[in-house]
């Protein structure tokens, strides 16, 4: 291997020479062979956003020459564009719990290549100049709140916009539909598919609402509190204005922080945020089961809807059609679970003036938020938009149903519409034939009474004619 020497307080490494990274970088590499986990890319792209604005910032105030401003920005725009690949932020997820080695990591990776864009080696030093005015203990919080807002923008929330048309069409097509509905997993009262889809459309709608309440505790920023808050070594406008600039270059409302003390010892934002998370995760694992409950069968369950067959469903068995998609969101949603007490209890470990946990907490967000949008897109995509309804299925379901006997309280009573209940369900009977046989119902008033249209409590407007 070819290989160059690089220094730093602890002394001479060897780092290979086609790295951009420097010697802390390669300690922490050689220090943590930890897992597999590396630090998510979502994190790195933060951080050349701040580490630009950072520069701008410091140039703005007199404090880093022009010429060096230029050159950071230009790296860091080289980080987000892909021009410096990601093979160039090699560090384990377990590392320090301040994620000094992947600040570092940073400014190692953006103080080269700043200083080959310039022309001049050694030219940008990354502690100097590309981590001037910042701590690791600011810094990563920061990119921590930048990583987690636009990947809830850019990843999450579409896919939940999309997965709410496709329900939305659904429950348009079938609100006419009426189906038996189920409660304790036995026989309710009628509804119209379209209804039952439009409870779950609801808790779409309603879990973005709780994502885009959580998100706004991610906009305040630790960027000026340096090592414990206080700001040492940053110019007192230096947080303000690296805020602004953030919003400036990413289009995200981005603000200061009103007290830096909290934003580095302090995750009860995250927490909150991955509550939200966990919200929607709740409440796609209801849609996902009841999904596959609904499409179970297709002959000996219950069969009221079919499925798109994506995939051969047996190795052994053929012609099986299985709720995989159903079955890779509900996974996902497990794993999301896991995150979130993983955070929580990460959040807790704060000491003194900083939490020591930041790494693993950015790392299961992330990857909470990625699997959220990737699992609903693909359920949504894949599952969701091809359901059709099984209406004979459906209708015959209905009709052996003794809940439709609840009809007949109104005009019996209670307790005599539950013994013609029991009585068809013992003798095996139609419900129709356990009311005529009881004398308490005549055959033009079952008629007339047990209507499941009527039951259903349909807008007018969307009534059979």
């Amino acid at each position: 291997m070819k290989y160059r020497v690089e220094r730093d307080t602890i002394g001479e490494i060897k780092v290979s020479s086609d790295k951009y990274w420097g010697a802390q970088t390669q300690r922490s590499l050689e220090n943590f062979p930890i897992g597999t986990e590396k630090m998510p890319v979502e994190m790195i792209y933060a951080f050349a956003h701040l580490k630009k604005a950072a520069a701008i910032v410091n140039g703005d105030l007199g404090m880093l020459p022009e010429e060096k401003v230029s050159a950071i920005s230009a790296a860091c725009d080289d980080l987000l564009s892909g021009e410096v690949s990601a093979d160039h932020f090699p560090l384990s997820v377990w590392q320090t719990g301040s994620g000094t080695q992947s600040n570092m990591n940073v400014n190692e990776v953006v103080a080269r290549r700043a200083a080959e864009i310039a022309g001049k080696e050694g030219f940008i030093h990354p502690n100097d100049d590309v981590n001037m005015s910042q701590s690791s203990n600011d810094t990563f919080p920061t990119a921590m709140h930048i990583a987690l807002y636009e990947e809830t923008e850019k990843r999450l929330k579409p896919a939940l916009k999309h997965f709410k048309k496709t329900l939305k069409k659904k429950e348009k097509a079938f609100m006419n539909v009426i189906k038996i509905g189920r409660t304790h997993l036995q026989d309710a009262t009628p509804l119209s598919l379209g209804q039952e889809i439009s409870g779950w459309r609801h808790m779409i709608v309603r879990s973005e609402k709780m994502i885009e309440q959580a998100e706004k505790g991610l906009l305040p920023l630790a960027i000026g509190g340096t090592a414990v808050g206080t700001g040492i070594n940053a110019d007192s406008a230096f947080g303000e204005e690296t805020a602004r600039q953030l919003k400036k270059q990413t289009g995200w409302p981005f603000v200061s922080s009103s007290n830096k003390f909290h934003a580095l010892t302090s995750h009860d934002e995250i927490v909150f945020f991955h509550g939200a998370l966990k919200a929607l995760a709740a409440d796609v694992m209801k849609i996902a089961n009841d999904v596959r409950w609904l499409s179970s069968g297709p002959r000996s369950g219950i069969g009221e809807l079919t499925i798109p067959a994506n995939e051969p469903g047996s190795s052994i068995m053929p012609g099986k059609v299985n709720p995989t998609q159903s079955e890779a969101l509900t996974m996902a949603v497990v794993q999301v679970m896991g995150n979130d007490a993983a955070v929580g209890f990460a959040a807790s470990q704060g000491n003194f003036e900083l939490n020591v946990f930041k790494p693993v907490i950015v790392y299961n967000t992330l990857q909470s938020i990625r699997l959220l949008a990737d699992a609903i897109s693909s359920f949504d995509e894949r599952c969701a938009a091809g359901i059709e309804a099984n209406v004979e299925r459906i209708k015959e379901l209905m009709e052996q149903s003794l809940m439709l006997v609840t009809a007949l309280n109104p005009h019996i009573g209670y307790e005599k519409a539950a013994s013609i209940a029991k009585s068809a369900h013992q003798k095996g009977t139609t419900l129709k034939e356990a009311a005529m046989a009881s004398g308490l119902v005549t055959a033009e008033q079952y008629d007339e009474w047990i209507v499941p249209e009527k039951m259903v409590n349909l807008p007018e407007k969307k009534k059979k004619k």
